[in-house]
């Protein structure tokens, strides 16, 4: 189920995360690996995630690879060489809305937000390429943690992606 979406402006805010590229029969690689790894990093580092995790899809070729990242908003960036990379989600004018049940109907929510956002003529904040469509930044962002919560249907996962406007 698909909450209707909004507008929201949002500011800027630093993450870190954990890159990936992937094909979509591997999209669950950065969860498992690269949210376990990336709040380990964190804690021995001392820093406090804030908010729930979150992928960031970058690029998307369904067809070829995705380069999606594994992160979470924190306080502060941090320098050094590491799995761990530090970016900033950018400033601007976001659509959300909430997909309630198991991951798997994420596709056909996505679906949904995307089909919503034509019908409304909002545009993505995205670039089209040989190699996939390149996003300024595309969340799905996943408020509940299922070792937390074991009912799929109470799931609530966000999507929020950035607007040209």
């Amino acid at each position: 189920m698909l909450t209707s979406p909004v507008l929201e402006d949002r500011t800027a805010q630093t993450y870190a995360y954990i890159p990936f590229t992937v094909t979509m029969a591997e999209m669950q690689k950065p969860a498992d690996e690269g949210f376990p790894a990336l709040f380990a990093w964190l804690a021995s580092h001392g820093l406090t995630p804030i908010g729930a995790p979150f992928y960031n899809y970058r690029r998307i070729d369904m067809a070829r690879t995705l380069d999606v990242e594994a992160g979470v908003m924190v306080e502060r960036a941090m320098a050094g060489d590491s799995p761990v990379k530090f970016g900033t989600l950018p400033a601007g004018q976001y659509l959300s809305a909430s997909h309630t049940g198991h991951y798997d109907g994420l596709l056909d929510a996505t679906a949904q937000f995307i089909g919503w956002a034509q019908d409304n003529n909002i545009a993505w904040d995205m670039r089209a390429a040989a190699d996939g469509d390149h996003f300024a930044c595309r969340l799905e962002i996943y408020e509940t943690d299922p070792r937390e919560e074991p009912d799929p249907a109470k799931w609530l996962t966000r999507l929020s992606f950035k607007t040209t406007g």
